[in-house]
């Protein structure tokens, strides 16, 4: 079996899927170097950064593979020779920002790919076109994404996972609703059941500084912690751990009791002054779909031996998280009434997200221009061009 000096795989990645990634790997078998080129249009809902970043996060552990992406918005037409020289010319400076290595191999499997190879004067090496090994398209997903959920390697899950977070000050039920609100979807069955609940890290960690700092101080009362900096910055960079995990392994839903961008303002209510501003971990905050913010009022007072505070505090601070997020560009919805109503409201805020997220806008669609079809010549042959698109 021949071995390649650079091979090139193209594709839309629209999601990636496992498909993709069976040929990037297939490529990597038989090239000392694969270009993995990412082709996205302006019509398409999916950033072409995104996709880029969940092939690299796949491959990572792959050397030979590099992964660039281009953006190119050019039609679709299977019998104009111009669509081809626009397309090529596309995927030829894409690949020229990873190497100057010239292209001796093309793996796809796709009908085009003979006719790309040639066009790039490489070796055609067709990858399961019949798609048996992994049966799995990116069409088939974009019309069913839980359906196909699980036809996504783990990056491209947490990716397009609907991340829901619960904020609230102390004692105003975000644990309470959060947990209805993943028990809500796991009933669902299915992908459903594996709907994954991220609990706030910074509770552990308050348990874990207070145990630690009794051992000196055996009387040493909650109130009298000492907080600094660099507790906010662990305990975000435990929250984002713990959702990052949660995110690649469960459904496309994902449930959190806080986040690392609530962590800033809990800073502010320890540190008060001395809190810090633009802290990196806090600048996620508007690609959540939703904050629910849990309203302070009408909720008891309910002290569980790790909260401080009184019902003066808990109003500051929920304006405070309201004031952040309107402030950062994030959705959130206030959730009032009893825990019925709550959660209601945010079933139904969820559902409509949820819908959102499951709808893809269509690619470019394939089109034939009316004129007549150009003819080429390629290695000495002269053949009906056809348009390359990108899957």
């Amino acid at each position: 079996m021949r071995t390649y000096r650079h091979g090139l795989v193209i594709g839309k990645f629209y999601p990636p899927t496992l498909g993709h990634h069976h040929l990037i790997r297939t490529a990597a078998a038989r090239a000392d170097r694969v270009t993995v080129v990412c082709m996205a249009s302006a019509v398409e809902s999916i950033p072409l950064a995104d996709r880029v970043d969940w092939l690299r996060a796949e491959h990572a552990a792959d050397p030979a593979v590099t992964v660039v992406g281009v953006r190119c918005d050019a039609p679709v037409d299977l019998t104009d020779g111009t669509v081809w020289a626009a397309q090529v010319a596309s995927m030829r400076a894409a690949v020229g920002t990873a190497t100057d290595l010239p292209v001796d191999a093309v793996f796809t499997g796709e009908a085009y790919g003979r006719e790309l190879a040639d066009r790039l004067r490489a070796d055609h090496v067709p990858v399961d076109p019949g798609r048996t090994s992994v049966p799995v398209s990116g069409t088939a997903v974009r019309a069913d994404l839980a359906g196909g959920w699980d036809l996504l390697a783990p990056a491209t899950r947490a990716g397009l996972a609907t991340r829901v977070v619960l904020v609230g000050a102390e004692s105003t039920g975000t644990t309470t609703i959060s947990r209805l609100l993943a028990d809500h979807y796991r009933d669902l069955g299915g992908v459903w059941a594996r709907t994954g609940w991220v609990g706030e890290y910074g509770r552990e960690y308050t348990e874990l500084k207070w145990a630690r700092d009794r051992r000196d101080q055996p009387d040493l009362a909650l109130d009298d912690l000492r907080w600094g900096p660099e507790d906010f910055d662990a305990v975000a960079t435990g929250q984002i751990r713990r959702e990052e995990a949660a995110a690649r392994a469960g459904s496309p839903l994902l449930v959190c009791d806080t986040d690392a961008f609530a962590t800033a303002v809990w800073e502010r209510r320890y540190l008060g002054p001395r809190a810090r501003a633009g802290q990196p971990w806090a600048a996620g905050a508007a690609r959540r779909a939703v904050y629910l913010v849990t309203d302070h009022d009408g909720v008891a007072w309910v002290d569980d031996g790790l909260r401080e505070g009184d019902q003066q505090v808990r109003a500051a601070m929920t304006g405070w998280f309201t004031d952040a997020l309107t402030r950062a560009g994030a959705s959130w919805v206030l959730l009032t009434g009893d825990v019925g109503q709550r959660l209601a409201l945010a079933v139904r805020t969820t559902d409509l997200l949820l819908r959102r997220a499951a709808t893809f806008a269509p690619p470019i669609p394939e089109t034939t221009h009316p004129g007549p079809r150009s003819r080429t010549a390629t290695r000495g042959t002269t053949r009906t061009t056809a348009g390359p698109v990108a899957r």
